[in-house]
Parts: structure tokens; C-alpha cells; sequence
């Protein structure tokens, strides 16, 4: 019975564990729509854009392109956090958002941001990636599908 118990607490462990994950992924979609209601918002109505924004500098219609950009991007970052997008289809995607003139001015003005981010962020770790990929794209713009990009971060 000693056997067929520990296998059992082991089996109700994973499970368990495979819960905790659905719930932490569920939660992140939430707080992901939350920021897009938000976002909406914020393009609905210039002033509340103000009241948010670190960006100065924008017109009215860059400052809303700069709004859409960053839910593009995080709702992509978000995919690969829930798992529903691997590294290298991450990667891909941001390969082709990257050959975006709107998102590469979005990229530079929010340089700062990100250097502020904790190293071992996904976020940081993204964005070191992304760079990379930008940096790419400038020297080599017509070989854009093969401008290379870093390996997975491990986990």
C-alpha cells in the first residue's frame, strides 16, 4: 500500500501543479484583456492617452499608433508566456513586426523602458532578442527572414 500511496500523492502533485499553471496563465489573459480595455480607452478619448503617456513629443494620431503597437506586442509576449506560442514562433512574429516603421520608432523611444526592466525578465530577455533582430534589419533590410535572433532563454 506504501508503493501505490506515494505514486498516487505523486500523481495528485503533478495535477496539482498543472492547475497552478492553468490558473497563473488564466489570470495573465485576464490582467492582458484588462490593459486592452484599457487601451481602448485610452484611443477613444486624447485625454486620458495624457494622462499616461511617457512619450512626448507624439501627435495625437503617433501617440495612438504608439498605444497600438505595445498591445501588439505584449499580446504577442503574452502568447509565448502562456505557452501558446513557442520561442521560435515568437520570434518570427516580432521578425515581421519589427519590419514595421511604426513599431521601429515605438522601439527606440522606449529604449529607457526597457533598460530599466529586470535582466532576467521575460520581458528584458524579449526585448535584448528583439534588439537584436532591429539591429539586423538596419544592416541587412532585404534579408529580413533570415536576420538572426538569440536562442530560448532557459528558464
Amino acid at each position: 500500500m506504501g508503493e501505490r500511496s506515494e505514486e498516487l500523492t505523486e500523481q495528485l502533485l503533478q495535477q496539482l501543479t498543472l492547475l497552478a499553471k492553468e490558473i497563473k496563465h488564466a489570470n495573465l489573459i485576464q490582467l492582458h484583456r484588462i490593459s486592452v480595455e484599457q487601451m481602448e480607452r485610452r484611443m477613444a478619448d486624447p485625454a486620458l492617452a495624457d494622462a499616461v503617456s511617457i512619450l512626448s513629443g507624439l501627435t495625437e494620431r503617433e501617440r495612438r499608433q504608439m498605444i497600438h503597437v505595445n498591445a501588439q506586442y505584449h499580446g504577442m509576449v503574452l502568447h509565448h508566456r502562456v505557452e501558446a506560442m513557442t520561442w521560435n514562433e515568437l520570434m518570427g512574429h516580432l521578425r515581421v513586426l519589427c519590419r514595421n516603421s511604426i513599431f521601429d520608432r515605438y522601439w527606440e523611444l522606449t529604449r529607457d523602458h526597457r533598460r530599466s526592466l529586470p535582466p532576467e525578465s521575460l520581458e528584458a530577455r524579449v526585448g535584448e532578442a528583439v534588439d537584436v533582430v532591429v539591429q539586423g534589419l538596419r544592416e541587412e533590410p532585404e534579408e529580413w527572414w533570415v536576420v538572426a535572433y538569440p536562442e530560448a532563454p532557459s528558464t
